[in-house]
């Protein structure tokens, strides 16, 4: 099950579960049974359906087999809670007690720490990677490793945009970046090895920085006072935060010591969570993600001759042989957000999507598309 399992970057744990019903089951029920038997039984921050709708949780997959009258599967949930909320609902798992018009039980087998397997893997690679380059180390170079050493440990600030905003190295090239105050805020991360940091220099942000959200995973780090809370509020109206941390209370970005530093990283919120008291739109996986996820999801179909329907969480629907694609596609009433498949894409295909109002067009080729509406978006696999 682990093959194709690529979440967003924010994934920290994998819930493994196993699951056995007394009847013949199909993905799209045990899914169904995932979310509606866990449904109210937590409080409304571990709702299963909002944590998917904010990213907290990924697609959710499911592998199941028949045999006999019965079938055996497995669940796999992607996190990017914290420990304890995994453990949680990891446990509500097991409350499950019926898939479609079975009998079934759900027992959580282990709790990944994807972090923890990196780590491990980075590790090793780079015991064997240090090995060989010992195998064939001079003198000569041992000291042009140990200058390349010292100029790393060289952090020099640079800028950002028209504005020449203080920022860190790594500005123009990290995935996730970190918008501070000022300069101060930047040089003193850069000191622990932080080099994705970006400030605003004053509550009304830059539109460089505005623009630069839109396209990164972006964590605001300010001071725990009233002008951080201002300069976030500004940020949010004109750009996009996904993440939100604040110095300890009484303390400024720029006086923290690394330890500091460290713990207000680990312990950032999503955005909607730190504005509890405010009705706030949540954050939404950008698109490019989930483009990235349905290639996933093609990867998975590959040489199957299925198809399958998902909804807007990227959640099965059904799963039916491609043959059988066009006169399901006719049935679908709007709950379709994409279609994914094992073949090559149409355009008889994309005029009954469109009609349809799906959204998504996924497979491995597209032949002679004449005609696509603006409604639809048509990925394949190049």
């Amino acid at each position: 099950m682990g093959k194709g399992i690529e979440e967003l970057t924010t994934t920290k744990y994998l819930i493994h579960a196993q699951i056995n019903a007394n009847g013949v089951v199909e993905k799209p029920d045990v899914v169904g049974a995932v979310f509606g038997q866990t449904e109210g039984l937590l409080s409304n921050d571990l709702d299963l359906r909002e944590l998917q709708k904010t990213g907290r949780i990924g697609r959710i997959k499911v592998v199941i087999h028949s045999n006999s009258g019965k079938a055996k599967g497995e669940i796999v949930i992607p996190s990017s809670l914290d420990r304890i909320e995994t453990a949680i609902l990891a446990a509500s798992l097991e409350t499950i007690n019926r898939v479609g018009p079975c009998e079934a039980n759900i027992k959580t087998l282990k709790v990944e720490d994807v972090r923890a397997v990196k780590r491990e893997q980075v590790v090793n690679r780079a015991k064997e990677i240090y090995k060989g380059m010992m195998d064939i180390v001079t003198p000569e170079s041992m000291k042009m490793i140990e200058e390349v050493k010292e100029a790393m440990r060289v952090h020099e600030i640079s800028e950002f945009g028209d504005e020449k905003l203080p920022a860190g190295p790594s500005i123009h090239t990290s995935d996730a970046i970190i918008v501070v105050e000022g300069r101060s805020d930047v040089l003193n991360l850069l000191k622990y090895g932080i080099k994705n940091t970006v400030a605003v220099e004053g509550v009304s942000v830059p539109s460089s920085v505005a623009e630069l959200t839109k396209s990164r995973t972006v964590t605001a780090f300010f001071d725990g006072d009233r002008g951080g809370e201002l300069i976030l509020k500004e940020l949010i109206q004109v750009g996009e935060v996904d993440y939100v941390t604040r110095a300890p209370k009484g303390k400024e970005v720029e006086e923290l010591e690394k330890e500091e530093v460290m713990i207000a990283l680990r312990d950032k919120a999503p955005v909607e969570q730190f504005f509890n008291n405010v009705k706030a739109k949540p954050h939404q996986p950008k698109i490019e993600d989930k483009v990235h996820l349905m290639k996933n999801v093609l990867k998975e179909l590959e040489g199957t001759g299925n198809a399958e329907l998902l909804d807007d969480a990227l959640n099965i629907l059904k799963e039916v042989p491609v043959e059988d694609l066009y006169g399901e596609i006719q049935k679908v009433n709007g709950e379709a957000f994409a279609v994914i498949f094992d073949g090559v894409i149409s355009q008889r295909l994309v005029d009954v999507s469109a009609s349809k109002g799906i959204k998504n067009l996924v497979a491995f080729k597209a032949s002679n598309i004449v005609k696509r509406p603006d409604n639809l978006r048509i990925i394949t696999a190049n």
